[in-house]
């Protein structure tokens, strides 16, 4: 084979996921175009994940009163109350302040509920890290979950990673984890729903784990669960409005497959240390919100749909303008 075709070939196959990332950028572009209706924003069901120093001893009463300012808009907010040691035990010393948090909260805040956060990383390769296939971890995962419950939380939030789509084991510990909770808040944050066919295989050939879930999974979780939010940031977009456009297709595909009697939050990154770099150029509350408004725009009126804010310790002066102005009073431009 000459050179000249040997560099034919190769940049034919350098084309390929050139002109695939090109098809993908223009979709994802199309999907923001638009203009929100001006009843498209907050409806008072939004949610904040709050990190674990309100739990270790670290926050104070006061320190509650300066969030609840804050919570105009909010309906939930997940503490972070592990991590959850590898063979799923939820030791005490983990949340050490959580009962004079739940005494100070719903003094302060009677009206937003307040879920434990609970995860880790999931391995079944690996003895460091949770293997839920294992039935006797999966009891003690529960076990801690009610324990917390009985403490005085509302719900119990779930965050596992990376979970394969598909995952009958996740499904069970849902099933398991209704049972022992009964009628408390069972909420879940989910992976990605794939956002075009073939996208999972894709990441996992390239980052070496899953990153998408695919339609069909998302809507047994969201089924056995009362809330699901999506993880909608590090998307690896380059730019604002392929960000904005990859938010509204998760959420108009979120708004088709999620029950209406479940809550349904779309992720919003109040966090500036991304995993890939450019998405702190991309990513924003701001456009999150927009991204959310256009697909609702085009679904109807849903009430029990917000924005999850991630996360109050890395949330910014910006990030919380970005939240009043452009999802709980925004409007038609």
């Amino acid at each position: 084979m000459t050179t000249r075709r040997v560099l034919k070939w190769l940049a034919i196959i350098a084309a390929v996921p050139l002109t695939l990332v090109l098809i993908v950028a223009a979709m994802l572009r199309l999907d923001y175009a638009g203009t929100p209706a001006p009843w498209a924003k907050s409806t008072g069901n939004d949610a904040l994940w709050l990190g674990h120093a309100w739990v270790d001893g670290r926050r104070t009463a006061a320190d509650v009163n300066i969030l609840a300012s804050r919570l105009g808009s909010m309906k939930d907010v997940y503490v972070h109350s592990g991590p959850l040691d590898a063979n799923g035990t939820l030791p005490a010393a983990k949340y050490p302040n959580a009962a004079n948090l739940l005494t100070w909260w719903k003094a302060r805040l009677p009206g937003v509920r307040i879920s434990a956060w609970l995860g880790q990383t999931v391995n079944p390769d690996d003895e460091g890290h949770l293997n839920l296939a294992d039935q006797a971890t999966r009891a003690r995962v529960v076990a801690g979950a009610k324990t917390l419950v009985d403490l005085g939380f509302d719900g119990i939030h779930y965050d596992f990673e990376p979970v394969d789509d598909g995952d009958a084991d996740y499904l069970a510990l849902m099933r398991e984890t209704r049972q022992a909770i009964g009628s408390a808040v069972l909420s879940v944050a989910t992976h990605q729903i794939e956002p075009v066919s073939g996208a999972n295989f894709l990441f996992r050939t390239i980052g070496g784990h899953p990153k998408y879930w695919s339609p069909e999974y998302f809507r047994q979780m969201a089924e056995l669960t009362d809330q699901v939010a999506i993880m909608t940031y590090d998307s690896w977009t380059p730019l604002q409005s392929l960000y904005g456009g990859y938010v509204a297709r998760q959420t108009a595909m979120a708004l088709e497959l999620t029950p209406d009697t479940t809550d349904l939050l779309i992720g919003a990154p109040a966090y500036h240390d991304h995993m890939v770099g450019i998405s702190d150029y991309a990513e924003s509350v701001a456009m999150a919100a927009e991204g959310t408004r256009l697909a609702l725009t085009d679904h109807g009126p849903r009430a029990n749909l917000g924005l999850a804010l991630y996360v109050d310790f890395a949330a910014t002066e910006e990030d919380w303008r970005e939240y009043e102005q452009s999802w709980v009073r925004a409007k038609e431009e």
